[in-house]
């Protein structure tokens, strides 16, 4: 490979604390904050099927300043706000994020809600009916956020937020810079605490991304490693989750989502995202944000395959890279068969461990697809210059042959 040598790496302040008893390290996070009113955020399960939760009131003491634990998944708006309405009541100075992806991204809006004043219309990335999308710059300081993780995410340590409003036609998208957390915990009791099928689809999503992002037509020398050890990690993780006993490959997956949160702080966002990775993206946040029954993992899964075999030769040397991840690609192999081996490779490979490889598996209405195409034309991550509007038809054709 010839790297991209020009670039921009930023790095970001946080402590990690992993492995046995790592939660112990929570008061002097605290202290590190000059906290006194550390509240919780988290779901149903965890708070009221674990001792979990318990066990960090009793570490944090009379830190602690109250729980709430009906988050659910995707976010709810009306979920967010009963959480930001509990943490204002607490008077709260810090916040902990116990869960996975949904929680993780809901505790972030709530900092945001409780610091900012302007109506919530005004707060999330606007979609103009021409030009691309603005995200506003929410500027008011934001109370620390300290997130416990319960399942690898790689919304762990990231600014951006999406949560699920009763009456917008795509996810509210929040920015701010000042919401990624001081400090993230994988302790290996709490990661123990989520249940198979939750571990199952969050490593899917984790192998996901690391197959797509070596797929980037350029990559800085950091990147690259970054992106080749998240790989490693989530690809040899996965097998061994079937132990409900043994932590280590949770937090090896833990590991992966960090490390793909790092490429991009290391310039990954101008190694080039090609088109299968976006669309994917697009088109799942807007399934399983419609669908509550569905995850982001099976949705990823899902939809690849065809969107590899109808979108792939868009970028033939990104299919090539990503076959070879799976071990379905020489270099003397030809160019044009790249799509096609790698989604027979990534329906073999995902298949092996419980995911589906056709929409159709999902058990949603096949009516539904209109609707989560044009949901997909609304994504900042995916589409932030408005690309996809131009090509509805074709992407339409894309979503169906998903099926």
């Amino acid at each position: 490979m010839t790297y991209q040598n020009d670039f921009r790496a930023v790095s970001y302040p946080v402590r990690l604390y992993s492995g046995k008893d790592a939660l112990e390290n929570l008061p002097a996070e605290l202290k590190r904050q000059r906290s006194t009113r550390a509240f919780i955020v988290c779901g149903r399960t965890v708070s009221r099927r674990t001792e979990l939760i318990s066990r960090m009131r009793s570490i944090l003491g009379d830190a602690s300043a109250g729980v709430f634990d009906e988050m659910a998944k995707e976010a709810p708006l009306a979920a967010v706000l009963a959480a930001r309405d509990a943490a204002r009541d607490a008077n709260a100075d810090l916040l902990i994020g116990v869960g996975a992806g949904s929680v993780i991204q809901a505790t972030r809006v709530v900092a945001i809600l409780l610091a900012e004043t302007r109506p919530i219309e005004e707060l999330i990335t606007q979609y103009p009916d021409s030009g691309p999308a603005i995200s506003p710059k929410l500027l008011a300081p934001k109370i620390p956020i300290i997130n416990v993780l319960t399942a690898g995410t790689s919304a762990q340590n990231r600014a951006g937020s999406a949560v699920k409003g009763a009456d917008v036609d795509h996810r509210m998208e929040f920015f701010d810079p000042k919401t990624r957390p001081v400090a993230v915990f994988w302790d290996s009791d709490a990661l123990l605490t989520a249940p198979a099928s939750l571990t199952r689809t969050t490593a899917a999503s984790i192998y996901w991304r690391a197959l797509m992002n070596i797929g980037a037509p350029r990559m800085s020398p950091l990147v690259e490693g970054d992106r080749l050890q998240a790989l490693r990690l989530a690809r040899n993780a996965i097998p061994k989750l079937g132990n409900a006993t043994d932590a280590a490959p949770r937090i090896d997956l833990c590991a992966a989502s960090f490390l793909q949160n790092r490429d991009a702080d290391d310039g990954g966002a101008l190694s080039g995202r090609h088109w299968v990775e976006r669309v994917v993206y697009a088109f799942a946040a807007a399934l399983f944000n419609q669908h509550e029954h569905v995850s982001q993992g099976e949705a990823n899964a899902a939809l690849t395959p065809a969107v590899m075999r109808k979108l792939g030769a868009r970028d033939p040397e990104s299919m090539c890279r990503i076959a070879a991840g799976l071990d379905a690609w020489r270099d003397e192999d030809p160019v044009a068969d790249a799509p096609e081996r790698a989604a027979v490779a990534f329906e073999r490979e995902f298949a092996s461990f419980g995911m589906p490889t056709r929409v159709a598996e999902l058990g949603l209405p096949r009516e539904s697809l209109p609707v989560i195409l044009e949901h997909s034309l609304k994504n900042f991550n995916a589409d932030p210059k408005r690309e996809f509007i131009r090509e509805r038809a074709l992407l339409m054709q894309v979503l169906e042959a998903t099926w």
